[in-house]
């Protein structure tokens, strides 16, 4: 706990806290990267499940720079966040619930962009049977990610290490 006191008391983890711009704009900008980046694997799965037919699979590549960029700001925006309210998240399992979903999801992401959307003979044959549970069980760990993070407004047991006994 006492790594978690050193961290809330540095100016500028009372800053993202106490700072209504710096805190809510850090927010605002996780909620809308981590749209990006759900809406694009979002997009690729449900065509990897037939949605959209005649959208050629490898048509799908050219949205990955927009989950990239995305990324890019849930990681910034996400540790700004995890700066202001460090001992709420870090001692949270629902916290850590919503990383490995995150992580299993980009990892999903990951061998797509590898392999199907790379080959252009996938445009036209149905796809692999693997390939088509991946995208539901990407759907799932997506859907997982987003509650358990809404939900972690809710169900911490400690908000800051520097108010306990």
């Amino acid at each position: 706990m006492d790594y978690f006191i050193w961290l809330e008391e540095t100016g500028f983890s009372i800053w993202m806290r106490e700072s209504g711009p710096a805190f809510f704009s850090s927010l605002v900008l996780h909620s809308l990267s981590m749209a990006m980046v759900v809406g694009v694997n979002v997009a690729i799965a449900l065509r990897i499940l037939g949605v959209a037919g005649r959208v050629p699979v490898s048509a799908m590549a050219r949205f990955t720079p927009v989950a990239y960029w995305g990324l890019g700001v849930v990681l910034i925006s996400g540790g700004l966040l995890l700066i202001a309210y460090p001992t709420k998240a870090l001692t949270n399992p629902v916290f850590y619930f919503k990383l490995l979903a995150v992580i299993a999801a980009l990892f999903i992401a990951r061998g797509w962009e590898k392999s199907l959307l790379r080959d252009a003979a996938y445009d036209t044959i149905r796809l692999p049977k693997k390939a088509r549970l991946l995208a539901m069980a990407s759907l799932v760990l997506w859907t997982a990610a987003i509650t358990s993070g809404r939900l972690l407004a809710y169900t911490y047991n400690v908000l800051m290490a520097s108010h306990l006994p």
